[in-house]
């Protein structure tokens, strides 16, 4: 793992400054070996797995076709789902889209988004009495194409009523304000998990994830 040599280097250097300043310190050792068998037991697909499955919103990233902010970065907040008929995780994120929002312009023109996801969404860190933007927090970054679905395809119904029964105000969102299903093309995943820098987790090996 490409990390093993950066924690290394970090508990040697851990080691030489403590000696330096205050001395041997058998604890904060055994903390920082403790941390480093810690990461090595992270599966990065599995938390990315995991972070879409456990969250009911995203914030979405989009070129900015707004004329006040155009070509600007533009966020988003999408409810999302990623279940099958059982509730179970299959890692397809989907979500609804109109384009009397920012999200649907912007994808129409641009066709280039990332979702955002983290523990902090289900308030795991702050019951830990961990601050978000710690690495420790988890997090991914999600890239990829919005896929609008096809109602006449036999995977549409299905979809659909996954994604309703997890949000049911969605049936309004359609009928009022022209809501449509969509699905991401997972292009590149980012997670955040330890310290030391992102990991890059492939598409195959997300999905290849049992949650």
């Amino acid at each position: 793992m490409n990390t093993c040599p950066a924690l290394l280097m970090a508990l040697a250097f851990a080691c030489l400054a403590l000696s330096q300043t205050q001395g041997y310190s058998a604890s904060e050792d055994a903390r920082i070996i403790a941390e480093y068998k810690r990461e090595m037991e992270l599966d990065h697909a599995k938390i990315a797995r995991q972070l879409v499955h456990r969250a009911n919103w995203a914030a979405v990233g989009s070129i900015s076709t707004n004329k006040i902010v155009e070509d600007y970065p533009m966020v988003n907040i999408v409810s999302i789902d990623d279940s099958d008929a059982n509730g179970n995780s299959t890692g397809k994120i989907r979500f609804l889209l109109t384009d009397l929002d920012f999200t649907g312009p912007d994808w129409e023109k641009n066709n280039k988004v990332t979702l955002m996801f983290t523990e902090e969404q289900t308030l795991n860190c702050k019951n830990h009495g961990k601050d978000p933007m710690e690495p420790t927090c988890a997090r991914s970054m999600i890239s990829g194409q919005v896929q609008r679905f096809d109602k006449s395809d036999r995977s549409y119904k299905p979809a659909l009523d996954a994604y309703i029964k997890r949000h049911p105000s969605a049936n309004n969102w359609i009928k009022a304000h022209n809501f449509y299903l969509c699905e991401l093309i997972i292009r590149n995943i980012f997670v955040l998990d330890f310290y030391g820098g992102p990991h890059q987790v492939t598409a195959s090996d997300y999905y290849a994830v049992q949650v």
